[in-house]
């Protein structure tokens, strides 16, 4: 099953939540999770160096006939039952992989293992792709209004939004439902003790028990 993370506003925490999702999903997949890394901050996030060699673009980039064995071979162990597609070296191949990005997407989908790919604002090509060809496409938002038109606009409609809430927005969870017509598949309100993580580069080991809650009963309906 292939999940996308994805967002029509950028520094909406959507790289933070495709995180928590795989490690959360690797707690109840026994097979593990990939996490495909589209939009190339999940090694700043995890608190690991970029990894070296090839990736996701230079996959995209490939000739037709390098399939779903040469991707499972760009896979990186980063621990805790989660393996990390990383982004590659070779962004330029990225925007000219339309057609690519589909097989990707078909190959992310078919696979014995949960897949959470991370595509970050989702506004171009691998990123569009995976998000609308995923089984669940959420979209990562902070309740403002700003988010919600620019949602509204997107050419994607999402399955469900993952909702950032914010102290002393006026826009609260029945309202983003409202306007966008999509359910709320999770909350994860700001966080000092997560924000500590992150910025410590400990997010991969040290995830704070409430954003684990929160992520633990929002996958027991898609894993069950």
């Amino acid at each position: 099953m292939l999940v996308s993370c994805w967002s029509p506003k950028g520094g909406s925490g959507t790289t933070v939540v495709s995180v928590l999702l795989a490690l959360a999903w690797a707690r109840l997949s026994p097979s593990g999770v990939v996490l495909a890394d589209v939009a190339g901050d999940v090694p700043a996030v995890l608190g690991m160096a970029d990894p070296a060699g090839a990736g996701l673009s230079e996959w995209l980039g490939a000739a037709a006939e390098v399939g779903a064995e040469a991707l499972a071979r760009l896979e990186v162990d980063v621990g805790r039952g989660v393996r990390l597609l990383p982004m590659g070296s070779s962004g330029g191949s990225v925007a000219a992989a339309g057609m690519r990005a589909e097989a990707l997407a078909a190959v992310l989908g078919d696979g014995e293992r949960p897949v959470v790919a991370d595509c970050g604002g989702a506004d171009r090509t691998p990123g569009r792709q995976l998000a609308a060809g995923a089984a669940l496409s959420l979209a990562v938002l902070r309740p403002c209004y700003l988010a919600l038109r620019r949602a509204l606009a997107a050419p994607l409609r999402p399955s469900g939004i993952v909702l950032v809430p914010e102290p002393g927005r006026s826009l609260q969870r029945r309202d983003v439902e409202d306007v966008l017509g999509v359910p709320v598949w999770a909350e994860l309100p700001l966080d000092v003790h997560l924000a500590r993580a992150v910025d410590a580069g400990l997010l991969a080991t040290r995830v704070p028990r409430p954003a684990e809650r929160i992520f633990d009963r929002a996958l027991v309906a898609v894993a069950g």
